[in-house]
C-alpha cells in the first residue's frame, strides 16, 4: 500500500496551481475520515517498534527509527481529541511541516482523493474543537482536514520568537500607515505571522482563504489605490475555496491589484513550490516558520518601498 500511495503522491503534484488539491485520506477511529495534503507526505509505513521518550509530551508515542532517521511519532487521535481509542498498530504518515519531519500515528490509511479546492468549506464554528481548517465531501462521506500547524504548536511548541535586534531596528522605520494582509486558513498560522508583524510595528488585515482575501482587496482598491494602503500580501498556499497560487494569479490579472507584492508563506516546501512561485507571478516564497526570515522579508519590502517614495 505504501509504495502505491507514494507513486500517487508524486503524480498529484501536477494538480497544484490549478486550484486542485490532493488529500491523503485516513481514519483515526472506526468512523470519521480525515485528510492531509499529500504534498506534505514523505512516506506511509506500518507502525514499527517505537522507543518511548521519558518526559515527552503525552501525545508523543515515542520515536521511530526509519532507516537511520529518528522521527517523533504523534498520536494524532489523542492530539485532536477524536473519538475512540488509538489503534495499537495502524500506520505512520511521515510528513514535513514547518521545516521539521514528524510522523502521525493513524488507525488506517484509506486512499488519495483529488478535489477541487472550491469544494472545500470553512468548518462550522466549534467543529473539531478548532482542530480543522476545512471540511469537504468525498464519495458522500464527510472529510475533515486537520489544522496540523495547531497540533504541532501545542505538542512541539511554537516557533522561536523574533530576535530582539530585528524588532528594534524595524521600529525605527516609518511604514506610513501601510498594513500587511495575512491570508491563511489556520488561525494558529495567522497568529504567528501577525505576532511577527506587531513586533515590527506593522498592523495587519487578516483573511481566512484566498476568496475572502481577493474580495477584500478589490473592495479596498475601489476605495483608494492599494499602494497607499498595503505594504504586501503574505499568503498561505493550501486553503479552501481559492488557494494561494490561484489568489496570486487573480491578483496579477486584475489591473487594480497586479502591482501588489505577494509573498507565499507555506509549510509546503521544496523545489516544486519555487517553480510554482515563478509560474503564478509571486514575488517571493518562504517556507514556514522562521520568525527572523519572515521579518527579514517584510523589512526588505519595507526598505524597497521607502527607497522609492
Amino acid at each position: 500500500m505504501a509504495t502505491g500511495l507514494l507513486e500517487s503522491i508524486a503524480r498529484s503534484t501536477q494538480l497544484a496551481g490549478h486550484n486542485r488539491l490532493a488529500l491523503l485520506l485516513f481514519r483515526l477511529g472506526p468512523r470519521q475520515i480525515f485528510g492531509i495534503n499529500v504534498f506534505k507526505v514523505q512516506e506511509v509505513v506500518r507502525t514499527p517498534p517505537l522507543t518511548r521518550m521519558p518526559g515527552a509530551h503525552p501525545h508523543i508515542l515515542g520515536v521511530a527509527d526509519l532507516r537511520g532517521r529518528i522521527v517523533p511519532v504523534i498520536d494524532l487521535r489523542a492530539a485532536i481529541g477524536a473519538e475512540g481509542e488509538s489503534a495499537a498498530a495502524g500506520h505512520l504518515i511521515v510528513a514535513e511541516f514547518n521545516r521539521s519531519v514528524q510522523a502521525f500515528h493513524v488507525a488506517q490509511v484509506e486512499r488519495i482523493a483529488h478535489l477541487d479546492v472550491a469544494e472545500l468549506r470553512t468548518p462550522p464554528e466549534g467543529a473539531g474543537d478548532g482542530y480543522l481548517t476545512a471540511v469537504t465531501h468525498y464519495q458522500n462521506q464527510l472529510v475533515e482536514i486537520i489544522d496540523v500547524e495547531k497540533v504541532l504548536a501545542e505538542i512541539l511548541g511554537g516557533p522561536r520568537a523574533l530576535t530582539a535586534s530585528i524588532g528594534d531596528s524595524a521600529r525605527q522605520l516609518d511604514a506610513g500607515g501601510l498594513k500587511v494582509m495575512v491570508v491563511d486558513d489556520s488561525r494558529v498560522a495567522r497568529a504567528q505571522v501577525e505576532r511577527v508583524l506587531r513586533e515590527l510595528g506593522l498592523a495587519s488585515i487578516e483573511a481566512a482563504d484566498g476568496a475572502e482575501a481577493l474580495a477584500r482587496l478589490r473592495e479596498m482598491a475601489a476605495a483608494a489605490p492599494l499602494a497607499e494602503q498595503l505594504l504586501m500580501v503574505i499568503s498561505d498556499i493550501e486553503m479552501p475555496t481559492l488557494d494561494g497560487y490561484r489568489l496570486t494569479t487573480e491578483i496579477r490579472r486584475d489591473a487594480a491589484l497586479r502591482d501588489l507584492y505577494v509573498l507565499l508563506h507555506t509549510s509546503l516546501s521544496g523545489v516544486f513550490n519555487n517553480a510554482m512561485v515563478d509560474k503564478v507571478g509571486a514575488d517571493r516564497f518562504i517556507a514556514k516558520f522562521s520568525a527572523d526570515e519572515l521579518a527579514g522579508a517584510v523589512l526588505a519590502r519595507l526598505h524597497e518601498v521607502l527607497a522609492s517614495a
